[in-house]
């Protein structure tokens, strides 16, 4: 029986870390995609206009 008590934690590990990656795989695209990339976007514009916002300043 030990080697049970052995082979649970991996196995179970193991389901878990599929299930993860399905649920990612389904989530990408879909309907709320262009609304995701459009806030990542948007976010990443607000950080870039943030640094480059104090060099401006300097000169």
């Amino acid at each position: 029986m030990d080697y049970v008590s052995a082979l649970v934690p991996p196995v179970v590990m193991a389901v878990f870390f599929i299930g993860v990656v399905r649920v990612i795989v389904k989530t990408q695209g879909g309907a709320a995609k262009a609304k995701e990339d459009a806030a990542v976007d948007a976010a990443l514009a607000r950080a870039e206009g943030a640094r480059q916002a104090p060099a401006r300043g300097d000169a």
